[in-house]
């Protein structure tokens, strides 16, 4: 069947409702966003943790933020993978419904930027799924298309790293969703004005 069908008389949950109305106004601000999974497979795997800034006039807004770790604690004991790190952590702990949620709160109608962002949006889209929800809404750029089509690139992606080090942007010692976050940011503000996006 087809899923349009099935979705006519579908009653959304609140938050849903709220978030497709904020389309009616136009996007003020980019959201960066970077998400680390228990692999690359969206309908097996699950969202570990979510970093995420937004980008306004130019400048990253450390204080409009959204990080999270998903207490994904299913996928652990199904696999038999130790879970220090959300033990550890010092981000918010959150279980799935409510930081999908959350998340959608934070992001609203911003234009989306990420590292190979569609991967991010199909994970996100499995979470709100889950929550019988829609799929997102939001327009999304991708920092190694973007780098690409400055350099008039085709037959090659770049990785995370590789982009910092062509920018000379530091590597961390820390490795996190949210730290991935802000290196996209920094890579971001580099290419959208060489780009000539506003």
């Amino acid at each position: 069947m087809l899923d349009w069908i099935k979705n006519i008389n579908k009653e959304y949950p609140d938050f849903w409702k709220n978030y497709v109305n904020k389309f009616e106004t136009k996007p003020n601000r980019f959201v960066v966003i970077s998400t680390e999974t228990s692999g690359l497979n969206p309908e097996k795997d699950v969202i570990l943790s979510i970093g995420s800034f937004a980008v306004v006039d130019n400048s990253i807004i450390i204080q409009d933020s959204f990080e999270a770790v998903l207490l994904q604690l299913k996928y652990y004991q199904e696999n038999g993978i130790s879970n220090e790190f959300i033990i550890e952590s010092k981000m918010k702990k959150l279980e799935e419904a409510d930081a999908i949620q959350s998340l959608i709160d934070y992001i609203g109608n911003a234009v989306l930027v990420g590292h190979h962002i569609n991967f991010d949006i199909e994970m996100i889209n499995e979470g709100l799924e889950r929550l019988n929800c829609g799929r997102l809404k939001n327009e999304a750029l991708d920092i190694d298309v973007m780098y690409r089509k400055l350099n008039d690139i085709n037959d090659k992606e770049f990785s995370l790293n590789d982009l910092c080090e062509i920018y000379k942007i530091p590597k961390s010692d820390r490795h996190s969703s949210s730290q991935d976050a802000y290196r996209i940011g920094l890579l971001f503000l580099k290419l959208k004005s060489k780009l000539g996006i506003i």
